[in-house]
């Protein structure tokens, strides 16, 4: 399912654009036809007259002694090699020669801690930031001043610039799920290099689910040992087809976990590339897959298999110690083995339909002084979010934790519209925003779905996405102050091979993208599907499949 753009999109001429083009040095007038295809924007570049020649004999120069750095000019070699077919000398000089490339830190108040200065010149290429995160993405942005297409010969002509740039929001997130279709390591590490190329900071990697549990918890094999596995898929969309005869399914096991040694892997590869890996693990409902390995854990003590249909499962946690402790178990290994500030714990799609049949989970109700099922549930989140704050991490969940009251110090993923991000928000409370009418990109990308591989529904075009603006507009300064970022989702009930799953990514993640990063008064929908020309040369570099542009 490889497919490829042809159409060439008109130049069109952005009169705001805070972009100063200037002539330092000849009488040839620049325009904007003369910007590089960078994504996401930069805050501030100046073109200049002018190029560097990059040849096998440049010099990737950084710091003497800082080995953090090093792995950074690495990194840029590889991109050169993957460009070009040669690489380059690194050198720790703090004398470096003439036209080589230079990685410098230094104190640069005004682009914080991932923002980066980057000139270009016939003499060379420097880059400079506050910090190496920011040095890694000012390396990025190098790499997408080559030209894009294949380079023939031994050099690589990049314009001569000026650039002044840091992202809008400090959570630029990608989000996976491998609940319902596992996907290997390899796979999940490319899934990481797509998102550090486009300077993206966060993989929430949704890791449970009723139809799969995918991480090793050593404390309870039965997780993966049953709830890794099940039998069969349903086929299509029988909710949507029931006057079309029974429910089919494809009658082959599916299933795979992560093992410990595989996650610390990934989290290791992920923060060589300024990515934090954040866990979820699903909780109080989308929780079949765990009571299927441990029937003790549900309400009614049957033995349930692990899903087989999407859709909400009935399967949630009982509420009593012997299940905390589990949960408190399970976290403890997450918790050991991710570094991330946040842990999110799902918290949405609960439904309580066991809890109210339960004649024991009623008398807990009424024992604890509970008004309703929605109050439990945020009995539920407090006491989970005590634990995950006594091992100095935060809790965020789904924004259905907001229901029966919000924990005391929980972040909110907003994703059922912008609602639950704004009383959250008003509440105090950090919130990213992921509206599905904005962020969800397993829907479709095109109104005629015949002529669209098979997906969960909905309609949700590049310039939907582009589009979205993640600080509501009838905010306080203080009130955007929560707001995180935005990120973009990745749900895999549909998406069972990971081209298709390039395909549903490739170009709306570009576009999520540059509306995390790009200031929003610079943010221009006909610029940008300018520069996703350039863009798309680089998914074919790559070898990313991804869906053309219309």
């Amino acid at each position: 399912m490889k497919t490829h753009l042809s159409k060439t999109l008109p130049v069109i001429f952005i009169t705001f654009l805070i972009i100063m083009i200037t002539n330092c040095s000849a009488p040839e007038n620049k325009t904007l036809a003369d910007i590089p295809g960078i994504i996401p924007l930069p805050a501030a570049i100046q073109v200049l007259s002018g190029q560097f020649i990059l040849t096998p004999e440049t010099d990737i120069v950084y710091p003497a002694d800082n080995e953090e750095i090093k792995k950074i000019a690495e990194y840029l070699n590889q991109l050169v090699f993957k460009s070009a077919g040669f690489q380059l000398s690194l050198s720790d000089s703090d004398h470096p020669q003439q036209k080589s490339i230079q990685l410098l830190t230094g104190e640069f108040p005004d682009i914080g801690k991932e923002g980066y200065h980057l000139k270009s010149s016939r003499k060379g290429v420097q880059i400079s930031a506050n910090e190496p995160n920011g040095l890694f993405y000012g390396v990025i942005t190098l790499w997408q001043l080559f030209p894009t297409g294949s380079v023939t010969g031994n050099s690589i002509t990049i314009p001569a610039v000026q650039i002044t740039d840091m992202p809008r929001f400090p959570w630029r997130g990608a989000h996976l799920d491998v609940g319902r279709h596992f996907f290997d390591t390899d796979f999940i590490k490319e899934y990481i290099d797509i998102i550090a190329l486009h300077k993206m900071n966060v993989f929430h990697w949704h890791l449970t689910d009723d139809q799969g549990w995918r991480i090793e918890i050593k404390k309870y094999p039965l997780l993966t040992e049953t709830g890794a596995w099940r039998d069969e898929t349903v086929i299509g969309h029988p909710w949507r087809n029931r006057d079309k005869g029974p429910v089919k399914y494809d009658g082959i096991r599916h299933g795979g976990f992560y093992t410990q040694n595989e996650i610390k892997e990934i989290i290791e590869y992920a923060a060589d590339r300024y990515i934090s890996v954040v866990p979820e693990i699903e909780m109080p409902g989308h929780a079949q897959a765990a009571i299927a390995s441990y029937p003790e854990l549900g309400c009614t003590g049957e033995k349930v298999k692990v899903g087989t249909i999407w859709g909400i499962s009935p399967y949630i946690y009982n509420v009593d110690d012997n299940t905390f402790k589990f949960l408190e178990d399970v976290l403890s290994e997450v918790i050991d083995l991710f570094p991330s500030e946040y842990i999110h714990i799902g918290g949405d799609e609960a439904l309580k339909d066991q809890w109210k049949a339960s004649k024991k989970i009623q008398k807990q109700i009424r024992d604890l002084g509970l008004k309703d099922e929605h109050e439990l549930q945020s009995y539920f989140v407090k006491r989970i979010e005590k634990y995950i704050n006594s091992k100095g991490r935060k809790l965020i969940g789904w924004d259905e934790i907001l229901e029966g009251g919000l924990a005391p110090n929980a972040a909110v993923m907003s994703w059922r519209g912008i609602q639950g991000g704004i009383e959250a928000a008003r509440q105090g409370h950090d919130v990213v925003m992921t509206p599905y009418t904005h962020c969800y990109l397993d829907y479709y990308q095109s109104e005629n779905t015949d002529q669209e591989p098979l997906a969960i529904g909905g309609y949700l075009p590049l310039d939907t996405v582009y589009n979205y603006e993640p600080v509501p507009s009838q905010f306080s300064v203080e009130e955007a102050k929560h707001i995180l970022g935005a990120q973009g989702n990745v749900w895999t009930e549909f998406i069972a091979d990971t081209e298709y799953l390039e395909y549903m990514l490739l170009p709306r993640m570009t576009a999520i993208a540059e509306l995390t990063w790009t200031p929003k008064e610079l943010k221009n929908l006909d610029d940008f599907k300018k520069r996703l020309e350039s863009q798309v040369e680089r998914y074919k570099l790559m070898d990313w499949n991804y869906r053309p542009l219309e």
